[in-house]
This record gives C-alpha cells, sequence and structure tokens, in this order.
C-alpha cells in the first residue's frame, strides 16, 4: 500500500520532469541552429553552401541507367526495350478498339487516306448506354445524373475529345484495378514484400507525373499507349494501399470459417477474403477512376490527345473560355464515372437474392440485349439521318466567350485593385519568406529536421526525414527545394486562413455544408492546368501567379478535413460545454477546434500533398523552384534531371507526410481519442 502511495505522489513529478526535459531539449536544439545561422557563411561556409566535391551525381548514374536499359538490358532471347515496346503494343490492342468504338469508327487504311466502313456508337446510344447503366446501378436519379452529364458534353460542343478521353479510361482502369488487386494481394500475403512495396508506392505517388514522362516516352513510344502506362503509374497506389487494408480487415472469424472448411490458397483468396473485402476494393476502383481523369491532361503531351490537349492548347492561347469547357468536360465525365463506381460499391454490398435461373439469354441479360439492339439501330438510323449519328453543330451551345470578356471585365475595372493585392502579399510576406528560408543553414535545417522527427516519432521517423532532406542537398537540389518550400508554404498559409474559417462557418450548417460540398468536389475534379488561365490573366506570370493557382486548387482538402473534424465532435461533449456555461466562441475554441485538431491537421497534410502536385504545373507561369527543373528535364528529354528533381520534390512531400501524421497521432494520444 506504501508502495502504491509512494507511485503515486512520484507520477506528477515524474510527468512535469519528463515536460520540463522535453521543453529543455527544444530550447537547446533551437539554440544550436540560432547559433549555426547567426554564425553566418564567413565561419561555417560548408554548411550554408553545400560542396561541390561531396555532391551525389544521382543525374548521371540515372542517366547511364536509362541509356543502359535502352541500349544494353537483356532477357538473352529479347531486350528489355522489346519488352517495353510489346507492352506497349498489347495496350494498344484494346485502346484501339475502344477508341473505334466510341470515336473514330473501324477504319480501312492508314493516316488520311484511311476509311471509315463502320461509323462509332452514336452519340444516343451512348447517352441511352450509360444511362441504362447508372439505372442498374442506383435507380431513375443516378440514370438522369449520368445522362444528363453525358448530354451536358454533347450539347457543349466537348464529344469527340470526350470519347477520346472515355477511350483510354476504359482501358486504363480495368488494367489499374487487376495490377493493384494482385500486387496487394501478393503484398498481404507475403509481409516481407509489403514492407518493400511501400516505400515504392510512396514514390510513385509523390514524385512529380512531369519527372516520369521522359523515361516512359523512351521506354515506351510517343503515343496514347505512353499516356496509359504514366496514367497506370500514377493511379495504381491507391488501388495497392486499399487492398492491403482491405484484406487485413477481414474479421478473422471469416478466415477461420474459410480454414474449417478446407479451402486452399487459392479458394481463400478468391472465394473468400476478395468477396468480403468487395466493399472497401470498390472504393479502390472509384480512386483509379479519379486519379486517371486528373492525368488526361498530363497525358496529352505525350499523344493521348481528348479533353486534355484541349485544355493544353487553351492554356497556350490563353484563351479561357475553350479552357474552362473543355475542363467542365472532365468535370461532367468525372461525376458520371464516380457516381456509378460508388453506385456499384453501394449495391455490392447489399445481400443478392438470386431467383430461379432463367434459360432465356434475353431475359438472363436484358440491359446488355437492350444497349446491343440500340446501338444496331441507331447506327442504321444514323446512315439516313446524320444528326442521330452526330450531335448537329447547330444545335451547339458554348459559353466560351462570356468567361473570356468576364475575365477581360475584371482585368479592365479591377486592375488597380488586383494589382495592389498582389504587391502588397509579394511585399510583405511572400517575399521576406522566400529571403528567410534561402538564407538558411542546410546543415542546420536537416539537423533541425531530425530531431523534430526524433521528438514527434522516434529514432525510426528522425532517420528517415533526416536522410532524405539531407539527400536533396547532397544531389544539388537545395536551393530549388526551397524556393519549392516557400512557394509551397506561401500557397499552404493562404488556403489555411481561408479554407478553415469557411470550414468552421459551414460545419454546423447542413444546407450551407451541402453546397460548399458541390463547390469541393469541382474543385477537386477541375484539371490543375485549368485553374493557371484565370491566374495569369489577372495577374500575369510569375510566383504570386502560380501560389494564387495553387491556392484555388489545395483549399478542397483543408475546408473537407476540417468539417469532418468539426463534425465529428460528439454532441454529448457540446451539450456539457453549453451546460457549464460556455459562450458559442469557447464552444468552438476549446471544445469543437480543440477535438478536431487531429483531422484537421491531416487536412494540413493533404493542404501540402494537393500544393506539391500543383507546383510542378505552375512551372509554365515562370517559377523557378524543383517544378521548373523538372519542366526543363522533359522538354530536354534529361531522365536524370527530371527524376532527380522528382524525387527532391517527393522527399518534400514524404518529410511533410511523416511529420504531421506522426503530430496527429500525438495530439490524438494527448486528446485521449486512441
Amino acid at each position: 500500500m506504501a508502495a502504491l502511495d509512494h507511485t503515486a505522489t512520484e507520477s506528477p513529478q515524474a510527468g512535469f520532469g519528463a515536460r520540463y526535459a522535453g521543453l529543455v531539449a527544444w530550447v537547446a536544439a533551437l539554440a544550436i541552429f540560432a547559433a549555426l545561422w547567426f554564425a553566418g557563411k564567413g565561419a561555417v561556409k560548408w554548411a550554408f553552401d553545400y560542396p561541390k566535391d561531396w555532391i551525389i551525381p544521382a543525374r548521371r548514374w540515372i542517366g547511364d541507367a536509362m541509356k543502359w536499359l535502352l541500349n544494353d538490358a537483356t532477357f538473352g532471347l529479347f531486350t528489355f526495350l522489346d519488352l517495353t515496346r510489346f507492352i506497349a503494343a498489347a495496350i494498344d490492342v484494346p485502346y484501339r478498339l475502344a477508341l473505334s468504338l466510341l470515336s473514330t469508327g473501324f477504319l480501312e487504311g492508314q493516316g488520311s487516306s484511311a476509311i471509315q466502313i463502320v461509323p462509332p456508337i452514336s452519340w444516343i446510344a451512348v447517352i441511352a448506354i450509360v444511362a441504362m447503366i447508372g439505372w442498374h446501378a442506383g435507380g431513375r436519379k443516378l440514370a438522369l445524373l449520368v445522362a444528363g452529364c453525358f448530354t451536358f458534353l454533347a450539347v457543349f460542343g466537348q464529344w469527340d475529345s470526350a470519347m477520346v478521353t472515355l477511350a483510354s479510361i476504359i482501358v486504363a482502369v480495368p488494367i489499374g484495378v487487376a495490377l493493384g488487386l494482385v500486387m496487394g494481394i501478393a503484398a498481404y500475403r507475403w509481409p516481407m514484400l509489403e514492407r518493400a512495396i511501400i516505400p515504392l508506392l510512396d514514390l510513385m505517388q509523390t514524385i512529380p507525373v512531369f519527372a516520369y514522362l521522359v523515361p516512359i516516352l523512351f521506354l515506351f513510344g510517343f503515343g496514347p499507349t505512353a499516356a496509359v502506362v504514366a496514367t497506370l503509374i500514377y493511379a495504381l497506389p491507391p488501388m495497392t494501399r486499399i487492398t492491403i487494408l482491405s484484406l487485413q480487415q477481414v474479421p478473422s472469424e471469416v478466415v477461420d470459417l474459410g480454414n474449417m472448411v478446407g479451402c486452399t490458397r487459392r479458394q481463400m483468396t478468391w472465394r473468400i477474403l476478395v468477396p468480403s473485402a468487395k466493399d472497401a476494393l470498390m472504393v479502390g476502383v472509384n480512386q483509379v477512376i479519379m486519379l486517371s481523369l486528373n492525368m488526361v491532361i498530363i497525358a496529352s503531351m505525350i499523344g493521348a490527345g481528348g479533353l486534355g490537349f484541349d485544355v493544353l492548347a487553351a492554356l497556350r492561347r490563353l484563351n479561357i473560355g475553350a479552357g474552362l469547357e473543355a475542363g467542365l468536360a472532365i468535370v461532367a465525365l468525372a461525376i458520371a464515372l464516380d457516381r456509378l463506381s460508388q453506385a456499384y460499391a453501394n449495391k455490392a454490398a447489399r445481400p443478392h437474392h438470386h431467383g430461379a435461373e432463367k434459360r432465356n439469354l434475353v431475359a438472363r441479360h436484358p440491359y446488355t440485349a437492350a444497349a446491343l439492339l440500340l446501338i444496331a439501330v441507331t447506327m442504321l438510323l444514323g446512315l439516313f439521318l446524320p444528326p442521330v449519328q452526330d450531335y448537329p453543330d447547330a444545335a451547339k451551345v458554348s459559353t466560351g466567350a462570356f468567361w473570356t470578356d468576364l475575365v477581360s471585365w475584371i482585368n479592365i475595372n479591377f486592375y488597380d485593385v488586383l494589382e495592389g493585392f498582389k504587391n502588397a502579399l509579394l511585399l510583405n510576406f511572400m517575399i521576406p519568406l522566400k529571403r528567410f528560408l534561402l538564407g538558411l543553414p542546410w546543415a542546420g535545417v536537416v539537423a533541425l529536421l531530425a530531431f523534430v522527427g526524433w521528438r514527434l516519432g522516434g529514432l525510426r521517423l528522425a532517420l528517415t526525414v533526416g536522410v532524405l532532406s539531407f539527400l536533396i542537398a547532397a544531389t544539388d537540389q537545395w536551393d530549388k527545394a526551397m524556393i519549392t518550400v516557400y512557394l509551397c508554404g506561401s500557397a499552404v498559409i493562404l488556403a489555411s486562413l481561408i479554407g478553415i474559417p469557411i470550414a468552421i462557418l459551414v460545419a454546423t450548417r447542413d444546407r450551407l455544408w451541402g453546397w460548399a460540398q458541390v463547390v469541393i468536389d469541382t474543385l477537386q475534379t477541375l484539371p490543375s492546368f485549368v485553374y493557371l488561365m484565370p491566374a495569369v490573366m489577372l495577374f500575369r506570370v510569375g510566383d504570386f501567379t502560380a501560389m494564387i493557382a495553387v491556392v484555388a486548387y489545395a483549399i478542397a482538402p483543408a475546408i473537407r478535413y476540417t468539417v469532418l473534424g468539426l463534425r465529428g465532435v460528439d454532441p454529448r461533449l457540446i451539450e456539457a460545454g453549453r451546460a457549464m456555461g460556455c459562450t458559442p466562441w469557447q464552444l468552438l475554441t476549446r471544445i469543437r477546434l480543440k477535438l478536431a485538431l487531429p483531422e484537421i491537421m491531416l487536412g494540413l497534410n493533404q493542404t501540402i500533398m494537393f500544393a506539391l502536385s500543383m507546383l510542378v504545373i505552375t512551372a509554365l507561369v515562370g517559377t523557378r523552384d524543383l517544378g521548373q527543373e523538372v519542366y526543363i528535364a522533359l522538354t530536354k528529354a534529361d531522365t536524370g534531371r527530371g527524376l532527380v528533381a522528382g524525387l527532391a520534390v517527393a522527399f518534400i512531400g514524404i518529410i511533410a507526410d511523416r511529420l504531421i501524421s506522426a503530430g496527429a497521432r500525438r495530439t490524438r494520444q494527448s486528446l485521449g481519442l486512441q
């Protein structure tokens, strides 16, 4: 009893001692960093300017490896290049079939002399078929929604480009889902493989797509198939991660039941585990679809065509109207495919009741029979009535001129206000932040990041962030990385200052949140390139324009995660606060925001990821960061330069992700939420 009393009296002192020791460690670390910083380049020049003799020649190594793969790598009977070109040819077969069905029709001959012998599926048939799919998946409302989205494509003159984009999606998504499923199952079966591929998946998600376009072009050639490969690399990681997670979460009772009935390893996988995880796996399918649509513009740079090419061409001409219409067409396509995949996910979760087996093939597959009949009828009618085959030009609508005129009107009437806002933010916030970051010693920053990692997550996290930040300096990317951090940091701060108050406003108001969700969904599905056009037309090129475009693209997760956290606070705690006489401000600051802090930090994490992905695209408007380095490498077909800069961007993203995730975990623990 005395021992218990002794422990009870000592534990508060021990806790205070631990907190005091932690505070001393923080103060000591900051003091050492400040001493190094104020010592200046004169005393410790190497800590500010990474010595040239110490630079790791990663760029040359990667370039040499690429040349070896192209010229010397062989499997005996065939070379590595033969293998990649065979993969490209294999992907090209279903792509050409999908493209012929949806866009070009079946042709005889090559090039400009080709003759169309069978027309593509008519616009009426495509709309009717997607409506039937919507009806089958979710009923009348979904059928009307997806039919409306596809009708939008026809009415606004985006049909031909949309069908080219849809053809690539139809090919990329099944391949991405199948590969992700197989990789996820393999990682679930062999934990060592999971530990090996997780870092690879991190890099696939964080390396800018521009960085690996050059090696893809060398290995797979220029054209739509190379674009499909790039899309697969970008969209594969979420499916793999979700597969691993969903299989791990299958109830142990289900697995035990499979073992009891004598299932083989294959039967356990395909008849027990995968069907049990079907709901979560459909979420992965949805993510593959959405990420594939996010890639359409970048894929157009290597020959994909379609809506992405239209947006890119409009950006080059600064034609905001045409670019916005093509961008909204991508949004319409994304909404239709997203809702269909979600509906099938929900349908898969519901139990199915199978009636008596029907022998009549048409009765067993009424939707397929109706679709085939509709295709045949509209194809025949289209031979005599051209509007049945192709949407008539006279009925097309365009709002392009309106959007262009609107931006011109804003420029004329609010030029002084916009210029004053731009200069105030540049001179008082952005430029001082840039100078501050560029003046920091790389050695001190690496050591400080390692210390923060140690305090938040222990030795493993300290080594991770320390080594990754050191590699940025060691590959001669430090200054460009600091400019990237400055642009990303500026955008994230501004997005948080705008997004969090909006989230607080709409979180407790269901109607406002409903409207806000529509806006957020549109912002997240609108192609990132579209944000550049109005920003350039209003503010011209430069860092400020890049930051505004990044804020517009990255604000959505700041709002969404904050609302998620605020709406997830236990209502009983709110009622308890009211009973104690808390004012609305106290309820917000001392209960809602405090308990929602972990979700807000995760929202900050995602805002940083969105900002980094957008920064590479803003290289088109004159930034001088890692994104510009990646873009220059793409134009010069320099594999080593592009991948080194891309890896530096990935390292920044991984460092931010790991530190913020560790901070969120510690916050949850301190609040007693886990």
